[in-house]
């Protein structure tokens, strides 16, 4: 535990140093720079050396006792999955991102496994045991961006719009029911309604999480916050899949770490089966990629008629590794450009 708490407190501060983390914001004052973007921070190997920690201590040590092998690079084989349920200060750690990045000796957990994580084991058994099909009605996919909710003092997030228009694009193609409403044409109480009318959202924006009052964490709009607090007072019975294209949506509070507290926790007790988040701030350039390679992967793996998110994180998992590939190193630059991204849930 001594490590886990001399690992996060290392990884705060570089994620700090690189303009990463979003400082906590009072929720009367909206004038605080919430970005999604991120600034490169050339030069250190911090984020190398705790990675490989991790794999060292707390990884590595779980697959040989689970007995899992690392696929060969040509292998077609499924890979098996891993729900990591981490508590106190590895709760704040990239378990899923564990490995070694440099010298002829790399070996990281993407060889070995697909990871998700889960707030609790009891959160994850119940949604299995009580996991039952959607509703034909509401299954389909709703999308939105917020490129620039006005009263916040933070940079446009551009490429929001074009992240939404070609995951919309694609899920037509494919036959998908869906519905795209960007900006401020879009109220608070429409967007509840499209999560009652939707299987599936996708939100490209903004996002707020208050450590203090963890209901009152909020997705920022044109038409004001869409609190966690709005979202858990629906009844989203047909829930499967949320997209959080957004900074920092599944980092807890560190006091509070055993009950998961951030917004990727709440979207899976509003009912959503599976949750992709973010752990720190994202690229703007990056994220339409990683979404756009997400959805082509969903897409082409349905099962059934209608939108299915059960595969999300084997998408999530494809995605990843295209943006990899175009990044072409392990630089920490990159690493920390592709590391945030996270699955939770089925």
């Amino acid at each position: 535990m001594e490590k886990a708490m001399a690992y996060q407190q290392r990884l705060t501060v570089h994620l700090q140093e690189c303009d990463l983390r979003m400082q906590a914001v009072e929720l009367d004052s909206l004038e605080e720079p919430v970005e999604r973007g991120f600034q490169p921070y050339k030069g250190s190997r911090e984020i190398h050396n705790i990675l490989g920690g991790l794999w060292k201590s707390v990884v590595k040590p779980i697959l040989e006792a689970l007995a899992i092998t690392r696929a060969k690079p040509s292998s077609n084989t499924e890979l098996p999955r891993i729900w990591w349920c981490p508590t106190g200060p590895l709760a704040f750690l990239p378990l899923h991102a564990a490995g070694t990045y440099s010298g002829s000796n790399s070996e990281t957990l993407l060889e070995y496994a697909v990871s998700s994580y889960t707030p609790t084991i009891t959160s994850l058994t119940n949604r299995l045991k009580n996991n039952s099909a959607i509703n034909a009605d509401v299954s389909g996919l709703f999308l939105t961006c917020q490129p620039k909710p006005p009263n916040i003092n933070a940079p446009a997030i551009s490429g929001t719009t074009t992240e939404v228009k070609s995951v919309y694009d694609l899920a037509i193609k494919h036959g998908v029911r869906t519905q795209i409403i960007e900006g401020d044409a879009l109220t608070v109480q429409e967007a509840l309604k499209c999560m009652e009318n939707f299987s599936s959202i996708h939100l490209a924006c903004h996002a707020l999480q208050d450590q203090q009052e963890p209901l009152k964490s909020r997705f920022l709009f044109h038409d004001g916050p869409l609190t966690l607090s709005n979202i858990m007072q629906k009844n989203l019975k047909n829930a499967d899949l949320a997209f959080l294209s957004a900074c920092q949506t599944s980092t807890g509070e560190e006091k509070l770490s055993e009950e998961a507290v951030h917004l990727a926790a709440g979207m899976l007790a509003a009912g959503y089966c599976q949750v992709v988040a973010t752990m720190w701030a994202i690229g703007d350039r990056h994220a339409p990629e990683v979404a756009k390679d997400f959805y082509e992967y969903l897409l082409a793996h349905q099962n059934g008629s209608g939108f299915d998110g059960s595969q999300s994180a084997y998408a999530l998992h494809y995605a990843i590794q295209k943006l990899r590939q175009r990044l072409d190193d392990n630089s920490s630059d990159s690493l920390l450009a592709w590391i945030p991204y996270v699955h939770f849930g089925l």
